[in-house]
C-alpha cells in the first residue's frame, strides 16, 4: 500500500525531518515483497546490531552515516548507495544528522 501520492517528484529530504535526539522515519511503501523507508537521525542516534529478512539497499541523501557490517566500518555519505543482504548483522551510527532510504527487497 502505497503511503504518498503517485506519479508527483519529491524531495526526500523533505519527507522526514530531523528530531532533536531521536530517529524519525516514515514508510512510503511496504507490501509482501519489500519497503521503501525514509529515515533522519539526529548526531547521537544509533541502532543495535540486527539483520533483516530481506536484503537492504541504503541511500544516504542527506549528511553521512557510519554502518558496521561483518566487522568492518563503512562511511556513507549523501549520493552514495550501500548493499546488505539478507540476514547479515550490521549496526547503524549517527556521527552527525543524516538521512537515508532503505529499500527492502525480497
Amino acid at each position: 500500500m502505497a503511503k504518498f501520492k503517485k506519479g508527483l517528484a519529491l524531495d526526500p529530504n523533505e519527507i522526514v525531518n530531523y528530531q532533536e535526539d531521536g530517529i524519525v522515519s516514515m514508510e512510503l511503501l511496504h507490501d509482501n515483497n519489500g519497503s521503501i523507508t525514509v529515515f533522519a537521525f539526529s548526531k547521537g542516534q544509533q541502532l543495535s546490531p540486527h539483520s533483516a529478512p530481506m536484503d537492504a539497499l541504503i541511500q544516504v541523501t542527506d549528511g553521512s552515516m557510519t554502518m558496521l557490517l561483518n566487522g568492518m566500518e563503512h562511511t556513507i555519505k549523501a549520493g552514495e548507495i550501500f548493499m546488505i543482504s539478507a540476514g547479515e548483522i550490521h549496526s547503524v551510527r549517527a556521527d552527525s544528522d543524516f538521512k537515508m532510504i532503505i529499500t527492502m527487497i525480497k
